[in-house]
């Protein structure tokens, strides 16, 4: 999801990698949750948070639908989100303690907070949003400890092939609206990255590659069709 705006509107200014530290560690939270309220829509969660959420609960794709999750669409593809319920907006996974009931599988946005992630020449690197986190004292932090993900190189490398080929698909769909391609590259994602589960005694990132390449494939021959 693109957001048009100023990196020295929302940031510090700075541009961080793995081994840099910056000022994101709020102690614990002390039960505050104000970022796991109100966020509508936001969360957006890639193959990786499903696959986790998957594995932490028990539960198939389609019965985390039912119970926390919804579809929506983002720049044409059609993506998965956490939910959010009740009066104040709380995530479905919010305990009535303010604790993250989900928290050794919370998504990859969740980690990353309030860090953001800035694309360019197919790579990425953080930056602190300045105004979302209502924290004042946190302290610095080394960002690949913050964000706590195993193996997190082979982590970078997957977050950036999935960004690129989501904006690849939203380009397909925008060039052959009035067709039944847009509608068939949707169905493709949800049923081979979301829906089809990953086998958890396997590597997950060799796997991903596997249908990443023949999801590319049927995306080349799509747009040939459309030349």
């Amino acid at each position: 999801m693109r957001r048009q705006v100023s990196l020295d509107e929302i940031s510090d200014g700075k541009l961080y990698d793995l081994n840099d530290c910056v000022k994101v560690d709020c102690h614990d939270c002390q039960g505050c949750s104000s970022c796991c309220r109100g966020m509508g829509s936001s969360i957006l969660l890639d193959p990786l948070d499903v696959h986790r959420l998957r594995m932490h609960l028990g539960k198939s794709f389609d019965e985390l639908l039912e119970e926390a999750l919804e579809l929506r669409m983002v720049d044409g593809t059609i993506l998965p989100n956490l939910r959010m319920a009740g009066s104040r907006e709380a995530c479905v996974f919010l305990s009535g303690e303010g604790r993250c009931g989900i928290h050794a599988a919370r998504p990859g946005i969740c980690r990353l907070f309030p860090l953001g992630r800035y694309y360019e020449e197919h790579k990425f690197r953080y930056f602190l949003q300045v105004h979302e986190c209502s924290k004042t004292n946190r302290s610095k932090v080394k960002v690949k400890k913050w964000i706590d993900t195993p193996s997190p190189r082979q982590y970078e490398k997957f977050v950036t092939d999935w960004h690129y080929f989501l904006e690849d698909a939203e380009r397909l769909v925008a060039e052959s609206q009035g067709t039944d391609s847009p509608r068939n590259l949707n169905l493709y994602i949800l049923q081979n990255f979301y829906r089809k589960p990953f086998d958890g005694e396997r590597d997950f990132y060799v796997q991903f590659d596997v249908r990443l390449r023949e999801a590319r494939c049927l995306m080349d021959a799509q747009q040939k069709g459309n030349d």
